[in-house]
């Protein structure tokens, strides 16, 4: 059952659906919302209840103790998969037919199904590659 729309809840809401191709912590939330006098245990209560909704998925990165949350309740967001760059931070859509060639592979070869839901891949994007190269050269 959905919460209130509290002050907070709405402002995270908002905050989080113009920032939903990024993976933000609790902190990054807290201190883009402060002016709004939004407290760092609002921006957790509201996630916590966010998250049992299913409209924010948690994740954490290998080698960090930090928690991540993105905003999944996006139409766009719904049944994809994610990739995250763990040199930027953005995350993107898969394409569908790279999710759904990537799904059916496992289906098959290792009969295991995807919760696509709930699913985020880790690499490096091709701006952060491209920048990579330069900096080689």
């Amino acid at each position: 059952m959905s919460k209130y729309m509290t002050k907070q809840r709405k402002a995270l809401l908002a905050f989080l659906s113009a920032h939903a191709d990024e993976e933000l912590t609790a902190r990054q939330m807290e201190q883009a919302l402060s002016e709004q006098g939004i407290s760092i245990s609002a921006v957790y209560r509201n996630l916590a209840d966010l998250e049992k909704e299913g409209k924010v998925r948690r994740s954490s990165k290998s080698g960090s103790r930090e928690v991540y949350y993105l905003y999944t309740d996006g139409s766009e967001c719904r049944d994809c998969l994610h990739l995250s760059c763990e040199k930027c931070g953005k995350t993107y859509h898969m394409s569908m037919e790279g999710a759904q060639t990537l799904i059916d592979a496992l289906a098959q070869s290792d009969e295991f199904t995807v919760d696509k839901s709930n699913t985020v891949l880790y690499g490096v994007c091709k701006s952060c590659k491209k920048t990579m190269r330069e900096k080689q050269q």
